[in-house]
């Protein structure tokens, strides 16, 4: 129910994460997290970019204390 996408550049990691969202929701998940790391932020924000025009998308959020703080993304699929 994650992928990490640390290393990658924003454009590399939404083709990784547009795929993984597909096969994602076939499976039956509800829930999945995208890895990204805490670094500059640039990645997070390029996959946020992304995830706000996706219909696929019902909700996101920064991971919480435990689930992965400010590392990670919590995607909520319709």
């Amino acid at each position: 129910d994650e992928i990490n996408l640390r290393g990658m550049t924003g454009d590399e990691a939404w083709l990784a994460v547009d795929k993984y969202l597909d096969e994602a929701l076939l499976t039956g998940y509800h829930t999945v997290r995208l890895i990204h790391g805490k670094g500059t932020g640039a990645l997070k924000n390029a996959l946020w970019q992304y995830l706000k025009g996706d219909r696929r998308i019902k909700n996101f959020r920064l991971g919480r204390y435990g689930e992965g703080d400010g590392g990670v993304t919590v995607v909520e699929l319709k």
